[in-house]
């Protein structure tokens, strides 16, 4: 994937954009607009979401310490942007908005399940463990998935800014 200067610029922005937003919520916990703003920025910039999702994984682990809890966030992440781009380009609004608000909730609800393998191979816990790894976080994943579903009618119109933004700009 070639990245112009321009692209590079906006991708920097985008992803420093998402920090912001997931730092700025950090008080409410699970609560955040970074997986709304992934499905947003991966329905505009297909494969290249990929770009503004390094620099929020990157500057996270920065900001917060590249610790093992960290290390989970080279993947989970990644399999919101996978699963968006496996929906059609063209959605009409009226589907899109609910649409990309439950792929954001089954994101958020499956979290602790996506994190759980890490856990296990980090920490050397057995395998039956993971049963129980998620249950325990199950609370925080329903938080996170009604969060997402809540935020998520904010993708459609950020699609739109983004898509009016990138015209202006060319």
């Amino acid at each position: 994937m070639k990245i112009t200067v321009k692209e590079l610029v906006t991708f920097a922005l985008l992803g420093a954009l998402m920090v912001v937003g997931d730092i700025g919520l950090e008080f409410l916990p699970n609560i955040h607009l970074v997986g709304v703003l992934l499905v947003a920025y991966t329905v505009v910039y297909r494969a290249k979401a990929l770009y503004p999702l390094t620099v929020y994984v990157f500057l996270t682990g920065l900001f917060a310490g590249f610790a093992l809890w960290w290390m989970p966030y080279l993947y989970v992440w990644a399999v919101l942007w996978g699963v968006v781009m496996l929906l059609p380009r063209r959605v009409p609004t009226m589907a899109a908005v609910p649409l990309y608000a439950v792929v954001c909730g089954l994101h958020g609800l499956s979290f602790g399940t996506l994190y759980a393998p890490m856990q296990v191979l980090l920490f050397h816990l057995p395998w039956k463990s993971v049963p129980a790894w998620i249950a325990a976080g199950l609370p925080f994943d329903i938080t996170h998935a009604v969060s997402n579903v809540c935020l998520g009618i904010l993708i459609v119109p950020l699609v739109r800014l983004l898509q009016r933004v990138d015209r202006l700009v060319r």
